[in-house]
């Protein structure tokens, strides 16, 4: 594995500072795939995944400065505030609607058509904001959230598709709680750093090549060759039959100079969306109560913020008892110019946003800005050339795997399980045993 950072594991980082555990990268991930449940099942006598507490399932919205749970039942969904009585009626006719004629519908289009403007604006918007850092007039439903599209192309409906699926879980045998996805909120005892160094252990540090610079690979007599500069500055030359990469797409055009440029610059075209990750740490915390996984921040609030998780209200030891560890994200792809913002004017606007959404009374005693200039990749209209691109260079290709965010997903739980088909097809490439 060659890796450019210093490090191994990307932009998975825990740091532990001054009674504060926090990340620099994602916070959490969820247990949503049965490869993931597996890799934990593998790995559990050296690294436990930390489960979220009940408290978890409480997530809230920003609306006119307050914060809403989002309604967990029929009874809170006719209560809440967030939608409007207009689009709680009409949801009643949501089963009876027509599925799309246009197959790249938008994620807002599709909503606002079968839910109403109200559920966009105060459901969806700030979901996308929260998973994608996002805009759903640009994301689209099939490639953006497959298990939504689904719901109408399969069942005409999301209330259909709902129901259809519940039944389906009921008829299924009892599975495995070891092997079964669960769908639960988790990090790892002490942080996700620990996983990473888990998983490059298995690999084995000698495997691991960190501070891998100036790399750029060729292809000569059916092999690839990868020239890098190493943490010494000395020149490296490795031959391969199989070269796997997860670098961005942005990165590919001078990673893979032999391959038809007009492909590679299909890559390169990728949307991400810049965010900035703040850790704010309060020995003593004064603000709202946190009893939730966090909030999000609908873009009509006009808020400088994405959303709040609270990691020391879900898991043990983030924080000093009595004071609060927050995940503050910040930018995304409606706020890009956010992530040129020098740190000082960031952490300007970051605690007065969190003084006027939290309600706290006191300074933070710890915070730490980082920022992720191509953090997420965005299934927009877009990804079908994206996706057509990657097969035509892997068939052309034979042994090149172009992986990571540009397909497959976005989630801890979507690269856990493209990781699995990826060792699959190194094995079949070189004929072993997975």
């Amino acid at each position: 594995m060659l890796e450019k950072s210093n490090r191994t594991g990307g932009v998975i980082n825990t740091m532990n500072e001054d009674g504060f555990i926090y990340e620099t990268g994602p916070s959490t991930g969820v247990l949503s795939s049965s490869e993931l449940a597996e890799l934990f099942s593998s790995i559990t006598d050296r690294c436990k995944p930390e489960i979220a507490g009940n408290d978890s399932k409480r997530r809230y919205i920003l609306k006119k400065n307050h914060w809403e749970a989002l309604p967990g039942g029929l009874f809170a969904a006719i209560k809440t505030p967030l939608f409007t009585w207009y689009d709680k009626f009409r949801i009643l006719g949501e089963p009876f609607r027509r599925k799309a004629c246009y197959p790249d519908e938008p994620v807002a289009s599709m909503v606002v058509r079968r839910l109403g403007k109200s559920y966009l604006d105060y459901a969806v918007d700030p979901f996308v904001s929260g998973v994608y850092a996002g805009d759903p007039w640009q994301l689209i439903t099939r490639h953006a959230l497959p298990k939504l599209y689904a719901l109408e192309d399969n069942h005409g409906g999301f209330i259909r598709g709902t129901i259809a699926l519940h039944k389906n879980v009921k008829k299924q045998p009892p599975k495995s709680h070891a092997n079964h996805p669960t769908r639960e909120v988790f990090s790892v005892n002490g942080g996700l750093k620990n996983l990473v160094e888990v998983l490059a252990d298995e690999i084995g540090v000698e495997n691991c090549i960190i501070g891998c610079d100036n790399m750029v690979t060729e292809f000569k007599n059916g092999e690839y060759q990868i020239n890098f500069t190493n943490s010494a500055g000395q020149s490296v030359e490795i031959g391969t039959s199989v070269l796997v990469t997860t670098v961005g797409g942005y990165a590919l055009p001078e990673l893979l100079p032999y391959i038809d440029k007009s492909l590679t610059d299909t890559l390169a075209d990728t949307t991400y969306s810049p965010v900035i990750h703040a850790a704010v740490g309060y020995k003593h915390w004064t603000g709202v109560k946190l009893d939730g996984f966090g909030g999000l921040i609908p873009a009509r609030e006009n808020r400088r913020i994405l959303g709040v998780l609270y990691p020391s209200a879900i898991f043990s030891g983030r924080a000093p008892e009595g004071g609060a560890m927050l995940s503050v994200f910040m930018g995304g792809i409606k706020n890009r110019e956010m992530i040129n913002l020098p740190d000082e004017e960031i952490i300007a606007i970051l605690k007065e946003e969190i003084r006027l959404t939290m309600k706290t009374t006191n300074e933070p005693d710890l915070i730490r800005i980082h920022k992720h200039k191509h953090a997420i990749a965005q299934y927009d209209i877009k990804s079908e050339a994206r996706f057509n691109a990657i097969d035509k260079i892997e068939k052309e290709f034979p042994g090149l795997i172009i992986a990571g965010s540009m397909s497959g997903g976005i989630g801890m739980a979507d690269r856990v399980k493209q990781a699995k088909e990826v060792a699959k097809r190194v094995a079949l490439f070189t004929d072993r045993d997975l």
